[in-house]
């Protein structure tokens, strides 16, 4: 054999052997992307050294969740967050999952929404979990059928098919905090209600066990419109979550008339609220008091989770609070016109 053959099958050697390294290596890699593999392989180890979640949109939307000393808030509104809804977006993205590839073709990636989120078009969200050794970025997009979704992790080709379904939005509203106060309807006793329009009223009952509000003072010549007519001012505040949050302003002097009205339960509660309407926004701000001992600790935590704020509540709660007077009120008929004397004649005319 020549040394120049002997060459030949050398360097063939080596590129054999070049070719199965290379096939290992590839194999290797498409690992990650095996049915049942994580997609964010060390995320579930490293849940509690979480520091911060962004969640940002490619039209400018984002969220930014930061781990306080005790809980975690939302920096866009400086407001606390769902800690139970963050907990499970981290829980899902630690056991998030394969089911299958689907696509590495960049042009279809907008299909499955898991584009890059860099574009005002762009209808996927980026998820950023963020821990003092690692940062865990993820592409999330369209949600397929039943509980899962297409995702995709950031900078990377493939797009997959993954369990559980993430469910994201990076407007800060609806990461917040929303509970803000649960009163039952037994233990309102009584409201003294200042529309910004119209006159002021209270409406009271002796018992929890009374179902209807009496309502004083009313309009000489009227009456309400059902025994039961104010009975709304009981739930006014069962289950009363916020929309959105923002800081209270300074009082402006000279500012237009705010509906106002204290609400008082049987335990010695009061709540002071006033109201201000901005278009189809309903604000309100709420202070807490207590005439007795017993309420003082439910004041106290009130006041401490929503005193120098305003909250932004569902329309038909405001409403609720600073209801009119007259809506109370039975309808006035508006008097039948009178039959002239022509008319009236015409009527007792004997026909033919």
């Amino acid at each position: 054999m020549t040394a120049r053959r002997v060459l030949i099958l050398l360097i063939a050697g080596v590129i054999v052997i070049a070719g199965a390294l290379w096939l290992a290596s590839q194999r290797h890699l498409e690992k990650a992307t095996l049915a049942g593999d994580l997609v964010l392989p060390g995320l579930e180890k490293s849940l509690n050294a979480v520091t911060e979640i962004h969640l940002t949109k490619g039209d400018g939307t984002r969220t930014t969740l930061k781990k306080g000393a005790t809980d975690w808030f939302v920096a866009e509104r400086d407001y606390p967050a769902d800690s139970g809804r963050v907990r499970k977006l981290l829980l899902d993205l630690g056991a998030l999952n394969v089911i299958e590839e689907k696509t590495r073709n960049r042009e279809l990636y907008p299909q499955l929404g898991v584009e890059d989120a860099d574009s005002p078009k762009a209808s996927s969200t980026l998820v950023e979990v963020i821990t003092a050794a690692k940062t865990f970025a993820l592409i999330v997009g369209k949600p397929a059928q039943g509980k899962t979704g297409f995702v995709r992790v950031a900078h990377g080709e493939p797009s997959l098919l993954a369990q559980p379904l993430i469910s994201v939005d990076a407007d800060p509203r609806r990461w917040i905090d929303r509970n803000v106060v649960d009163i039952g309807e037994q233990r309102v006793k009584e409201a003294s209600v200042e529309p910004a329009a119209g006159p002021a009223y209270t409406a009271t009952r002796d018992a929890a066990q009374q179902s209807d509000f009496k309502v004083t003072p009313l309009p000489k010549g009227r009456e309400l419109s059902s025994s039961s007519a104010a009975s709304e001012v009981g739930s006014t505040f069962v289950a009363l979550q916020a929309d959105d949050v923002r800081r209270a302003p300074a009082a402006a002097s000279g500012a237009a008339k705010l509906d106002h009205a204290i609400f008082r339960t049987f335990n010695g509660l009061e709540l002071d609220v006033t109201g201000l309407v901005e278009g189809e926004h309903h604000f309100i701000t709420l202070l807490a008091r207590s005439t007795a001992k017993d309420a003082q600790a439910e004041a106290d935590a009130l006041n401490k989770r929503v005193q120098g704020w305003q909250l932004e509540v569902p329309a038909y709660k405001y409403q609720a609070m600073f209801r009119p007077l007259e809506d109370l009120l039975k309808k006035i008929e508006p008097p039948k016109p009178k039959a002239s004397k022509a008319n009236a004649a015409k009527k007792s005319a004997p026909q033919g």
